[in-house]
């Protein structure tokens, strides 16, 4: 009679160990999807004030038309590839970063446009926009540095490959530079 009881408890001790694992792990891929989401919502409000942008600049800037084309082209496969997964979306975005911080070292060499509300506005909003894109960023690699933790080590890692948990993809940069938010102080 014992031993029933011994076995009881260490059935109901696995069965405790599983509950907990599993709802870690789905926790933590909930918690990197939420993440995502977060840099979706920054990277669609770049997206959007690009045209804005791309408009303002172009009524100055008549023969630079080959770095205001790069700035529409990124933005164009950007959003292209906005259901994309990180590691394909992120090179992307990379270029669209590098594409605006020329548009902005262009911006510097005409004094009229340096001066111009619109442009200081749009300025304002890319610059706050660069910088919760670096938060989020920051936070979805958290997020997935958690999951793919939890999917790795043991005894976690039995549950995640029995119930198709997998690692989370992190999003990275081509270029490390872009990390930062542009210096477009006009």
């Amino acid at each position: 009679m014992q031993g029933g009881w011994i076995a009881l408890a260490v059935g109901l001790l696995v069965l405790g160990g599983v509950i907990y694992y599993y709802n870690r792990l789905v926790f933590n891929r909930v918690r990197v999807a939420e993440a995502w989401s977060g840099i979706e919502v920054q990277l669609k409000r770049r997206a959007d004030l690009v045209p804005a942008l791309v408009n303002c600049v172009k009524q100055y800037l008549k023969y630079e038309h080959s770095t205001l084309t790069a700035v529409v082209e990124a933005r164009t496969q950007a959003s292209q590839l906005a259901a994309a997964p990180p590691a394909q979306r992120a090179p992307v975005e990379s270029n669209l970063g590098r594409d605006l911080h020329n548009l902005w070292l262009l911006v510097e060499t005409y004094p009229e446009l340096k001066g111009d509300r619109q442009l200081l506005d749009l300025q304002r909003n890319l610059v706050e926009v660069e910088e919760h894109l670096q938060m989020a960023r920051r936070y979805y690699n958290g997020a997935v540095r958690e999951l793919n933790v939890l999917v790795e080590s043991v005894p976690s890692n039995l549950l995640a490959k029995a119930l198709a948990f997998t690692p989370g993809e992190f999003f990275s940069l081509s270029d490390p530079a872009q990390a930062a938010a542009p210096n477009v102080e006009l």
